[in-house]
């Protein structure tokens, strides 16, 4: 069974859930997952392979999470690497798949990522700023993360991970 790091930039807890959730699924098929903030992480030696988590923010991806891949995009070209991306406050990563947005298409290119993956999101009412409680107040809000996707989604690469 594999070594898997997985990192998050998340803001508001919904991509460090889903970064969880992931970590659950590799976990019951016996891979040793660590799960660590990215803004704080630095890229474990022991990793066998890789996936980094952000946040969709308004035409980019979360600060961290693209911070970590370019720091480490040296080492990460030598492992598996899986790029996610949290988001869409509807059903549409559950109903098709969604296509990387291009900062992250280029970032994935950056370490030869062996795939891009988009989960809905979550905004909830711990959520702060504005435009969250703007959104929560119209009735966008709510969680969006399909744990029969993630699954599935594990099982895909679990054929690709060191073993």
């Amino acid at each position: 069974m594999a070594v898997v790091q997985i990192v998050y930039g998340s803001k508001w807890g919904g991509t460090k859930g889903l970064a969880e959730m992931i970590g659950a699924e590799l976990t019951k098929r016996g891979d040793t997952v660590t799960v660590a903030d990215a803004a704080g992480a630095s890229l474990d030696p022991a990793a066998q392979a890789v996936i980094v988590a952000g946040a969709l923010r308004s035409g980019g991806w979360h600060k961290a999470a693209a911070g970590f891949v370019k720091q480490n995009a040296q080492a990460l070209r030598g492992l598996p690497v899986w790029l996610v991306s949290s988001g869409p406050l509807d059903d549409s990563a559950a109903q098709r798949t969604l296509p990387p947005m291009p900062s992250v298409a280029k970032l994935a290119q950056s370490v030869s990522a062996r795939g891009c993956v988009t989960f809905g999101g979550v905004l909830d009412e711990n959520a702060t700023g504005l435009i969250a409680k703007s959104l929560i107040r119209s009735g966008k809000g709510g969680d969006f993360r399909s744990p029969h996707q993630i699954a599935a989604w594990v099982d895909t690469i679990e054929k690709d991970l060191p073993h």
